[in-house]
């Protein structure tokens, strides 16, 4: 097991627009990908993406059954999704409260949308075409969002929804760092 350092907000290699991915069903690539989940599942994400940990590359991963950081959401098959493009599905946005790995003790509530299309490829070049929506919709787009040196602050327009999961969530695991 490999968890690997994810970079903080105000690290400049999360501001980067990520590199797509060339090549597949590598050995590099296969453990890059079991890196993440390790890193992931150390931290209790619902994802990462590869710049959170330094790599510019094009590959996100999320998905879980029960989330201790997001106790009421519905689970999110696990997926590597790679090269990924969204299409909204409908303009309709829907306001909900994330957090960050890279943003750790924060949370701040977000417009996005709440049904999209997705597609892109998995680890060995295979294709992956989906639609999703609520909160798969909210993490795909939060993830892929990485991929283009935005986080999730960035897209905050009412700060007063924007503030320590401490003191707005204090029924959250009070040893959980985001």
């Amino acid at each position: 097991m490999t968890v690997r350092e994810i970079l903080k907000m105000g690290d400049p290699r999360l501001l980067r627009v990520a590199e797509p991915v060339r090549e597949f069903d590598t050995p590099e690539l296969h453990a890059l990908i079991a890196d993440m989940f390790d890193t992931m599942h150390a931290a209790n994400g619902a994802g990462l993406a590869a710049p959170q940990i330094g790599v510019n590359l094009q590959l996100v991963i999320y998905g879980f059954k029960n989330n201790a950081r997001y106790p009421d959401a519905p689970q999110v098959p696990e997926t590597v999704l790679i090269n990924p493009v969204l299409t909204p599905i409908t303009q309709e946005k829907e306001d909900g409260f994330e957090g960050c790995l890279s943003v750790p003790g924060l949370r701040g509530s977000v417009a996005r949308y709440k049904k999209l299309h997705y597609e892109g490829v998995d680890q060995y070049g295979q294709a992956i075409v989906r639609d999703a929506d609520d909160f798969h919709a909210r993490v795909v787009q939060h993830e892929v969002d990485h991929l283009h040196g935005i986080l999730y602050p960035m897209r905050i327009t009412d700060f007063s929804k924007f503030g320590y999961t401490s003191v707005m969530f204090p029924d959250l695991d009070p040893n959980d760092d985001d």
